[in-house]
Parts: C-alpha cells; structure tokens; sequence
C-alpha cells in the first residue's frame, strides 16, 4: 500500500547492514524472489462495478505484469452481483452499493472502474481526487468533454492511469510500427501520405438498441435511480441494462464506442497521435434515433497533416472505396535531409506498464491524455452518424467549428445532482 507521497510504504525497509543481517530469518514469501511477491509489492485494490469484466483488468494490468493486488471492496448497483462477486473473490471483500464508499477508504491503493461508460468519468475524477491510481475499463467516457475533465482531474493530483486495452503494447514490439512511429514523432513528415482502414471490425446490426420499448418493472435487488447517475432516468427496461447498454446513446454509443479503444489505442501510437485529433469527420448512415443507436457504414476522419483514417462498420451499407490503402511509412517518405536527423534520433522508448507506473510514478503506457485522445475518435464519428453531415473539428479548443447543435453533443448535460 502506498503513502501520501505515492510511494510504496514499506520500500527500502531491507536497507542497510544492519537489516541484511536479518534477512536470512524472514520467511520467503515476505521477501519475494520467484512466484512470490512481498506485502510490500501488494497493491490494496477496490471494484467498482461487479458484472462480466469485474476483475479483468486487475488481472490484465497488474498480475499480467508480474504485481500482486489484493481485493479489499467491491461496489455495485446490483445486489445479485454483489452476492456473486463475494463468492468469486472471498468473504473478505466489503461490498457497498455506493461507489463513493469504494474510494473515500485510506486503505486502497487502487480502483478499478468496470461499470458501463456513462459513469466513467465521475468515477475516475472522484478516484483521482482521492489519490488512487485508476483502472478504468474501455471506452474511457461517453462523450468528449468527460474525458478532458478526466485528463485534468488525473494530472492535477498526481494519479497514474491506465485503460482498459493494451494494443500499444503490441505495436511497440513491431519494427514496421517503430518506424512509422519514429518517423510521426519526429515532426519532419509535414505532410502524412497514409490512409489507414479499420475494416470490418465493428459490428452494427446486431448492436442497435431497442426503439420505445415497453417499461418493465424495476427488480427489487436493482437501483435503477443509481444505475442511470448522470445519464437521463429513462423508465426500465432489461435491454438498457446489462451487456446490452452498449445499444444506447444514454451510457456508450454502440459498435464504435465499444471497440475503438481496442482499434484506435496501437493507431494513436503507431502514428503518433497522442496529442491530437482529426479535423474533419464525414460518416455514411441513415437517420438515426435520438436514444437507440442505429447502423451505419463507415466514417472518414482527416487530420491536419493528411493522416486520414478509415473505420469501416459490418454487414451493412456500401463499402468506402474512395482512396487506395497505404499504412506504413518509411524513410523514403522523406527528403535526404530529413533522413539524416531520422536516423540521428533513439528509437521508441518501451512503454511502461501499469504496475511500473505504480512503482516509479512515470506515465502508463496506455495513459490518461493517450485514452481519451483515442476514444475522441469514436465520439466524433458517433456524432457524424447522429446528425448526418460533415463535421470540422478543433483538436486544440476540442469543440466543433460553427455547428452548435453538434457541440450539444461534445458537452452533454449531466442529470442533477451530478456534475464535472
């Protein structure tokens, strides 16, 4: 466990002579050393949010990278799931219905956030403001304002970070991914010749939503009032709920909000994208309805530089056709001199894995400002396919230029009392 100053509390105790003397009578499972790890290492976790990915991304990012955590509480609006999750992860867990109860404890060093995405940011700027380091679940937020008020919230107090997807970590160990990374971050590319298609990778017919579905009672083991939060307080029904909430424009946004962290997380590091946006979004989709996410065929989004982007939606629509696929860059693409400083430049550091990050307080691989950049992507091509025309977007003032109808939906209004 951590203290104020965010360092494990009890590092260092073997220093010095005098300690190493008694090393040799502590038991080994004090010590670490293969297949153990000292209590000291052990990171003090809370749950919030006890459904299907309950636990995965303590898994993925902590004991996938060597660390250890303990469960000390879970949190979730569903009483059935709480039962559920004090057989799967032990009696010693306090279960709370409240997820402020989850972060307000001292004696957690870690959140982890798995509820569905319309409550994301509130968790994780009120993790933040409680020195916990977060783990949060894809996609990092519902709409685009949440995430630059996470991104604040994160760096103000110091918390590492890190989503819920580890594509990046993939792409770094590729040669033909460095490359086109080196040569992106260097700045000496001023004009980007790459058309990158994301083809097929995001289901659209079979996540629609369900279009003025009759209201069901509310089940007694349910807070429904708490499950909306800061999304509108629809009446029940058990599609909005569950795995199926991804069909609804109130808490996530369907096929693209679902799978763009995944797809656009190596994308963003491959070509450098961290600290930015495109500036132009078209889509190709029907009208669609203002609750129940609906079809679509696929979304062009261009940045500043000629980097466009293609994300292509299955079994539906007319396939984009209009410029040839070309992904990778090379030194060729630049002129001799450019080609000299290229090759003058250190390759792409590794990147750091949650548990490091914890460690040594240097930024995850998979980071606050890294998240939010890349699920911007799905939210302006959800808002292209919502409103049906051509958007220009500012990556900087992160609004959209001359179309205030459009902006409703970069910042959308909270339901009282909750708030950014």
């Amino acid at each position: 466990m951590r203290n104020d100053a965010g360092r494990l509390s009890r590092r260092g105790i073997l220093k010095g002579a005098a300690v190493g003397a008694a090393v040799a009578m502590v038991p080994r499972h004090v010590l670490g050393g293969p297949g153990q790890t000292p209590p000291s290492e052990t990171l003090a976790a809370g749950l919030i949010g006890c459904g299907g990915q309950a636990g995965e991304d303590l898994n993925s990012y902590i004991k996938g990278y060597g660390g250890d955590y303990k469960l000390l509480a879970a949190c979730d609006v569903d009483k059935h799931r709480l039962a559920e999750a004090k057989k799967r992860f032990g009696e010693h867990v306090e279960l709370y219905t409240d997820w402020r109860r989850v972060i307000e404890r001292k004696d957690i060093d870690v959140v982890s956030i798995a509820t569905p995405p319309h409550w994301h940011a509130l968790m994780c700027i009120g993790a933040a403001q409680a020195g916990k380091d977060i783990l949060c679940e894809k996609p990092m937020t519902r709409f685009i304002a949440e995430g630059r008020a996470v991104v604040k919230a994160v760096k103000r107090y110091g918390r590492m970070f890190q989503i819920g997807t580890s594509g990046r970590f993939g792409a770094q160990k590729s040669n033909t991914s460095r490359m086109n990374h080196k040569i992106m971050a260097s700045g000496l590319l001023k004009k980007c010749p790459v058309v990158f298609f994301q083809r097929g990778g995001f289901p659209v017919q079979e996540y629609c939503g369900r279009v003025s579905p009759k209201p069901e009672p509310v089940p007694a083991h349910l807070d429904w009032d708490m499950y909306c939060g800061p999304s509108p307080l629809r009446p029940y029904h058990s599609h909005r709920f569950g795995w199926s909430h991804r069909f609804y424009w109130d808490y996530e946004g369907a096929g693209l909000a679902d799978f763009a962290q995944h797809y656009m997380d190596p994308f963003q590091w491959i070509y450098a994208r961290d600290g930015t946006s495109p500036v132009e979004v078209e889509a190709f989709a029907p009208p669609q309805h203002p609750e129940a996410c609906g079809v679509w065929a696929w979304v062009e989004l261009k940045y500043a530089d000629g980097l466009t982007l293609v994300l292509e939606g299955a079994k539906w629509g007319p396939r984009y056709d209009r410029t040839p696929e070309r992904r990778d860059l090379t030194p060729a693409d630049l002129d001799e001199a450019s080609r000299t400083k290229l090759a003058a430049l250190p390759d792409p550091e590794p990147l750091v894995s949650f548990v490091e990050a914890v460690k040594t307080r240097k930024e995850a691989g998979g980071h606050v400002e890294a998240a939010h950049r890349a699920i911007v992507i799905a939210h302006l091509s959800n808002i292209a396919i919502r409103l049906g025309r051509k958007l220009r977007y500012d990556p900087v003032k992160e609004e959209i230029l001359d179309d205030d109808v459009a902006n409703r939906l970069v910042d959308q209004p909270m339901r009282d009392p909750w708030h950014l």
